[in-house]
């Protein structure tokens, strides 16, 4: 095997890890639930699968979330040497440069494909782009601010779907409260994951700024306006179905904050996050049951 075929196989793979394909498929997935089982009708009475449009606004997520996740990881190459030296990929497995072209193009192509759809929509995608530029370049070492950004985006992706549809907005809406505060517990986990590094680079997040316990009462604050936001939610729908399911994912989400109380080693802190991946994509397949 020569230099450059060794070149071209190490970029391959390094592209295939800073763009997480596997959570790039769980956004999509969530966006195609959402329009296949809340959705289901665009306004004019055809089967949302059959406007085109959908993929459009699902590709251009797609391809955002990707340029999300290849910024943020140039930005914190330093930080990711201390945290986990054995998942760098920005100068190793791919050149600095090329990571940088590669944002730019996602993001603009995504951009395109949003105008394409609608100008609001494209409008929305600029706004994603940006904010995860803001949250990888300064926001993600303030304390909170970074989480909730990430957070909010979350929702956005799967909220976008009723509201550009105009079909369940309310139910839609349940589904994206719900990612945004499991995916805001994540991210105060994977702070509290990375913090030797975080602190070493001079970041300011939860875990550095107010310490690990009163990040862990965060946590729980966090939680219970959680259960608050997806009973009001849920009784102004007054769908006995969602009420068991949620019931149901109240029991493990009980354990989850259970596992949250008594952690106290990075290990404990990356098998939570782990947990919090499961529980979304729950979450997300029990769109099929109502």
């Amino acid at each position: 095997m020569n230099t450059l075929t060794v070149d071209r196989t190490i970029s391959i793979r390094g592209l295939f890890r800073i763009s997480r394909p596997i959570n790039l498929l769980m956004v999509g997935f969530a966006q195609l639930m959402t329009a296949y089982f809340l959705v289901r009708t665009t306004t004019s009475g055809l089967p949302v699968f059959h406007d085109y449009k959908l993929y459009l606004i699902v590709i251009s997520t797609i391809l955002i979330t990707a340029a999300g996740y290849m910024i943020n990881d140039y930005y914190d190459v330093k930080i990711d040497y201390v945290n986990r030296p054995q998942n760098v990929v920005v100068g190793k497995g791919i050149k600095r440069r090329v990571v940088i072209l590669l944002h730019t193009i996602l993001n603009f192509t995504a951009i395109g494909l949003g105008y394409l759809v609608s100008p609001t929509i494209a409008l929305i995608n600029f706004g994603a782009a940006f904010l995860l530029w803001l949250y990888s370049n300064q926001l993600k070492r303030e304390p909170f601010i970074g989480n909730f950004t990430v957070a909010l985006l979350t929702g956005v992706s799967i909220y976008l779907i009723g509201f550009y549809f105009q079909k369940s907005e309310l139910l839609v809406l349940t589904y994206a409260i719900f990612a945004f505060f499991l995916n805001l517990i994540r991210e105060i986990i994977k702070d509290i994951e990375d913090r030797q590094g975080d602190r070493k680079h001079g970041c300011r997040t939860l875990p550095i700024v107010i310490g690990f316990r009163r990040t862990k009462s965060v946590i729980f604050l966090i939680a219970a306006v959680f259960v608050c936001a997806i009973l009001v939610v849920t009784f102004k729908l007054n769908r006995p179905m969602i009420f068991i399911y949620f019931g149901g994912l109240g029991i493990f989400f009980s354990y989850f904050m259970y596992r949250i109380y008594i952690a106290d080693r990075k290990d404990h802190f990356t098998k939570l996050s782990a947990m919090a991946k499961v529980l979304m994509l729950v979450g997300t397949i029990s769109m099929g049951f109502l």
